[in-house]
């Protein structure tokens, strides 16, 4: 059988002896979610069998006080409930150095760390790879250090050591666009890997497979069928304890522009000749680049945001936005974004792209509805005509993971009515095995050298320049911001946004 070059090769990279380095190992990035990622990887025996475990941060601790604390995250967080030879396994040789980003003495102490699993290594040249778990003020001074310590270069493989640095990747174009020149002064870009970790979620990789493996779908994935496209990231609680961070991100920054612009990119862009990870991410670059920023005196047309207001959730009354713990009462910070972008491209001229995100609404969704254009003449008459509603496709990212088409379908009976009926498609009950989580794939994938997942210096920087404009505008708006009730679908001005023939979808 001929190998499909799109579906093949990169799992049979090799996953290198490799020690990681988490700073802020102790976090709350780093006890939810990479320890228990490392955990379950170890179940699987996905690690390679050599694999070292390093923590820092400024908590004075002991080798075993974080091999103890680590033990009892991944007991806490964990998606299957630990076996203790696995965690023992994992966990034996972990090594903490303690003391602050700034301070050169701990790159010494990483330094010396690293060389003494070199040592137990032998002839064998162990990977390092630096996850960047910590506020993103760090990025650059830890980039900084690792750079002027020597730990940037290792062995003479050009793409070792990696560093994995999460979101935010700035805050603005500009200091996007500075971010990436400091790191790129000491890391080379296949040395960098920039975490989403939307894209390892098992439903978002499922969408090139969707797109690449399926014929079925190519004919209609254009303009000439496709009337618009609404992608939606829902939830319905509020801010909790993040009022210091949410605050000074907004929906905006914290969903738009990252996660929803890289479910934009994957739902539109043309078939790579293979998922390397530069082809992949090239053609992800052309969809940003097709999308036209808009000019300040746009903005007010084309993106709406609101703040929620005092409401239900669950059952119980919840205050409003300016009401929550540590938010300022004059904040103007948006809970709600939507916007209308246009992909103006051969394949998608004219079709809206409606993305929306909100706080406090009715439910916690994240999906992604392609609405086909109706057909072009109804044959059913006045009475099955009045019933008769375009094809949509679905594809639920969560909770209900799955892809549901819409059909029209005749109503038993002796006349001709016409509803739509559901095609599912549910991971829950296709699948048997349980599915990774997102950081155990992206880990995997770093440790790995698989870049595909990842986010390219370009890229960060082209979804940047699509929400720089709307961002800056914003700011410079004085509120107060429309308000809507929690709990509800949203503030009632988004549907300025839309066509006469559109509508959103209820959450």
């Amino acid at each position: 059988m001929t190998e499909n070059p799109l579906v093949e090769g990169l799992e049979r990279l090799p996953v290198h002896p490799t020690a990681l380095v988490i700073f802020g190992g102790l976090g709350d990035l780093a006890k939810r979610k990479l320890l228990p990622a490392l955990y379950n990887l170890a179940h699987e025996g996905a690690l390679p069998e050599r694999f070292h475990l390093v923590g820092t941060s400024r908590s004075e601790m002991t080798d075993e006080g974080f091999r103890e604390e680590a033990a009892d995250a991944i007991r806490e967080f964990s998606r299957r409930e630990p076996d203790e030879t696995v965690l023992t396994a994992l966990l034996a040789d972990v090594r903490w150095v303690a003391g602050s980003f700034d301070d050169p003495a701990v790159y010494d102490g990483i330094g010396k760390v690293l060389s003494e699993f070199d040592e137990q290594a032998g002839a064998l040249t162990l990977n390092r790879a630096f996850y960047l778990s910590t506020a993103p003020d760090f990025f650059p001074v830890i980039v900084g250090h690792l750079g002027d310590h020597g730990l940037h270069e290792h062995g003479s493989n050009p793409t070792h050591p990696r560093i994995i640095i999460e979101k935010p990747f700035g805050t603005t174009l500009a200091s996007a666009i500075d971010l990436n020149k400091r790191v790129l002064s000491v890391f080379s870009e296949q040395q960098v890997f920039r975490i989403d970790h939307y894209l390892g979620k098992e439903t978002v990789q499922n969408m090139l497979a969707f797109r690449f493996a399926n014929r079925m779908f190519e004919p209609v994935w254009n303009r000439d069928h496709i009337q618009s496209v609404q992608i939606t990231a829902a939830e319905d609680i509020g801010i909790g304890s993040r009022a210091g961070y949410y605050d000074e991100a907004g929906a905006l920054r914290d969903l738009v522009q990252n996660h929803m612009m890289q479910l934009l990119c994957l739902l539109c862009m043309e078939p790579p000749i293979d998922l390397g990870a530069d082809e992949v991410r090239n053609e992800k670059v052309k969809v940003l680049k097709a999308i036209r920023p808009p000019a300040p005196d746009e903005v007010a047309s084309m993106a709406v945001r609101a703040q929620y207001a005092a409401g239900s959730g669950g059952g119980e009354a919840v205050p409003g936005y300016l009401q929550e713990a540590d938010v300022p009462q004059d904040s103007n910070t948006e809970t709600y974004a939507a916007l209308r972008l246009h992909v103006q491209n051969w394949r998608w001229a004219g079709v809206p792209f409606y993305l929306r995100t909100g706080k406090r609404l009715s439910r916690k969704v994240t999906e992604i509805a392609v609405t086909l254009k109706p057909v072009p003449h109804v044959a059913f008459g006045d009475l099955a005509g009045s019933t008769l509603q375009p094809n949509q496709l679905v594809l639920t990212m969560q909770p209900n993971e799955g892809v549901s088409l819409s059909l029209g379908a005749k109503i038993p009976g002796t006349r001709m009515r016409i509803r739509p009926v559901q095609m599912e498609f549910q991971y829950g009950t296709a699948f048997v095995s349980q599915s990774p989580e997102a950081y155990e794939r992206l880990i995997m994938d770093a440790m790995r050298g698989d870049a595909t997942l990842f986010t390219r210096n370009d890229e960060a920087e082209a979804q940047w320049r699509i929400m720089d404009p709307i961002v800056s505008t914003w700011e410079d708006t004085p509120g107060p911001l429309p308000q809507y009730e929690a709990g509800s679908q949203g503030p009632a001005e988004a549907a300025s946004l839309l066509r006469e023939i559109d509508s959103w979808r209820r959450i």
